[in-house]
Formats: C-alpha cells, sequence, structure tokens
C-alpha cells in the first residue's frame, strides 16, 4: 500500500487527543432488539472496532439501534463506551431525530407517543417500510408548533449521551433527516422565525448546536452535513453520483468535488469527510491540507481491524456476509463481525 502516514498522525481534538485520523461512521446495523437497548452484541460489536484501532468512533442509528432516549438505554451504553476506552479509542454518539420520514406506525414512533413532526406538513417522495405491514411509504406529517419543543430533545439525548459514558456528540444534519429538512426549502416552507430566509432556517440546527454546547462545550460538538445528498426527498440538485437518488424517472445529480466545494467555507471548525475513500485518498486529501481527518464506512463492516491492517499494509479482503449484515438472527452471537487474519497486529 502506499505511504498512508498521514492517517496515524495524532490529532487534537478540542480537549480530546485523537490516536490517529482513520475514524468508524455511524453505521447502521439494527442489532438493538426488541427494545432499542444496548445488548451484548453492541458491545462487541464497538469493542472490536476500538480494538481494531479506530481513532474515533460514531454510534449508529436508524430502526433497532441502540436509543438514548431513556435510563435503561443510558445504562446499557456505559458498557459500551467502557469497552471502546478500555480499547484505547474514543467514541461520539450520534444524536438525530428523523423528522418527516418516521413512520406513524413504526414501534419507536408509537412508544414516543407523538406525532410524525416536522417543519412543514409537507410529505416525502417516495419510502418504503419494509419492517412494517404492507410497507408504507411517508406520511404527510404534522408541522411542529413550536420548534424550541425538538431542541429541547437534542438538549435532553446530549444530557444522556454525557451520562453513557460517551467523550461527544455529533448531530446529524444530513441525509434529509430533521436538521436538513429545517434547512431546505422543499421541505420547510415555514413563514416564521424558523422558515424563509437562510438565516431562518439555518436556526433550529444552530439552536440545537447551541444545546449540544451548553452541555459538553464546543469542543467536544460536531454537526455532519451532507450538502450534496439527496437522500428523502432532500436537497439541492447537486449530488454525488454514488448516492444520487432517483425520482420520477429522472436523476438531479451534478457531478463536482464536495471537499474543494465546501470545505473552504469551514473556518473555526475541523473539517472531516466520508463517504468513498480509499485509504490512500484519504492520506492525499490530509497530507494536501483539504481535511483533518476521514470517516470509513462499509470498510469497517467488513474489516473490524480496518485501521490495523491499513498501518501494516494487510490487504482489505473481507467478503461482506449480507445475511448477518442487519439484525440478529435467530442468534445474535452469529452476527458479530468475525475479526480479520492479523489478529497479530498491534
Amino acid at each position: 500500500m502506499s505511504n498512508v502516514t498521514s492517517l496515524f498522525q495524532p490529532l487534537q481534538l478540542g480537549p480530546l487527543t485523537l490516536k490517529n485520523r482513520i475514524f468508524m461512521s455511524a453505521l447502521t446495523r439494527n442489532r438493538s432488539v426488541p427494545t432499542n437497548v444496548p445488548n451484548a452484541v453492541n458491545v462487541e460489536y464497538y469493542k472490536q472496532r476500538a480494538q481494531g484501532g479506530a481513532g474515533l468512533i460514531v454510534s449508529e442509528e436508524w430502526q433497532n439501534a441502540p436509543g438514548i432516549w431513556n435510563q435503561e438505554q443510558v445504562d446499557a451504553w456505559k458498557k459500551i463506551t467502557d469497552a471502546v476506552h478500555d480499547a484505547g479509542s474514543v467514541i461520539f454518539a450520534q444524536l438525530w431525530h428523523v423528522g418527516r420520514v418516521a413512520h406513524p406506525n413504526a414501534p419507536e414512533q408509537i412508544a414516543a407517543g407523538v406525532p410524525v413532526y416536522a417543519p412543514s406538513a409537507l410529505a416525502a417522495r417516495g419510502g418504503k417500510f419494509r419492517f412494517l405491514e404492507g410497507e408504507p411509504g411517508y406520511v404527510t406529517p404534522t408541522a411542529i408548533d413550536d420548534p424550541w419543543k425538538l431542541v429541547a430533545v437534542f438538549k435532553q439525548a446530549a444530557i444522556n449521551a454525557k451520562e453513557a459514558g460517551f467523550d461527544g456528540v455529533e448531530i446529524h444534519g444530513a441525509n434529509g433527516y430533521l436538521v436538513q429538512q429545517f434547512l431546505d426549502s422543499t421541505s420547510n416552507q415555514r413563514t416564521d422565525q424558523w422558515g424563509g430566509s437562510v438565516e431562518n432556517r439555518s436556526r433550529f440546527g444552530l439552536e440545537v448546536l447551541k444545546a449540544a454546547i451548553d452541555v459538553w462545550g464546543a469542543g467536544r460538538v460536531a454537526i455532519k452535513l451532507n450538502p450534496a445528498g439527496g437522500n428523502n426527498d432532500i436537497g439541492m440538485p447537486l449530488y454525488a453520483a454514488m448516492f444520487d437518488p432517483e425520482y420520477e424517472g429522472k436523476k438531479r445529480a451534478t457531478v463536482h468535488d464536495i471537499v474543494a466545494t465546501y470545505g473552504p467555507f469551514i473556518k473555526k471548525s475541523l473539517f472531516f469527510a466520508n463517504a468513498g475513500f480509499t485509504p490512500v485518498e484519504a492520506a492525499e486529501h490530509i497530507e494536501s491540507g483539504k481535511v483533518a481527518g476521514v470517516f470509513f464506512g462499509f470498510p469497517w463492516v467488513t474489516h473490524p481491524d480496518l485501521a490495523l491492517r491499513v498501518k501494516h499494509g494487510k490487504a482489505l479482503d473481507n467478503a461482506p456476509n449480507f445475511a448477518t449484515l442487519f439484525g440478529v438472527g435467530d442468534n445474535g452471537v452469529e452476527c458479530v463481525d468475525k475479526t480479520s487474519s492479523v489478529p497479530q497486529l498491534a
């Protein structure tokens, strides 16, 4: 493998020192069944990646993901954060609200006991809830009367994450979920202080960041943005080709260099990139100063020791087992990913 030395330079992230710049994205695995409480499979999963050398790990989201909205979940997360720390890694909790792309019949939504909220009563196109009878699509959401209520939900999640032993939090502001729904003029048609102008549409995400910073301090709060994404019927007509969704038979992609286009606007924070990087490409971006670190996704699924493999020049040649990619099946232990062929590496 070509020179990847820059991936293994330590990085100061606020008060935290990251041992390298090979990070692990939030990766949906749907393994916290049936009540979104972190379990032994989740503990082993995150411990493997920490032992595999991840400099920073971000926790997952979506249906049957380990939640952080009640005390039972908080207590269970402590086993995971302790295991990650014992393995020498750092872990942030991803705080995430899906907004209008929830479904009123989803178990998590029923448990919440509230409507499917969004900035405006505008349904997203498409959608298919395969875990619900009849595989329904998106519904028309309820326009939230007072968005401050949702800001408070994020703040409580930040408080819970701190109690659970996380090192910080990442606000999910991408992929067509709630923060991005407020940002986007196609999903936010409010006429109050939360809609209309760019400043007003940005208000919700900024207030969520402020709420998290009140809990954690600025050095331990991140935000995930996807300015070129079109997931869940959200986004500008500027999409990365590999993630370009199709609506009504048409793609909306304008292929462009996302890092080069948007990176210069990040003035006072560390800028990390994600999606589709090879280790060599990641190293080149770090060496050139374009980014401070790179998140990897699927390579961590197939290679729990990804960072160690890269460091020692080992091939990333594990084939994915799609039968165990999501969920726990009949025996959760069978779905714990196998470690690779280089356990002797340190």
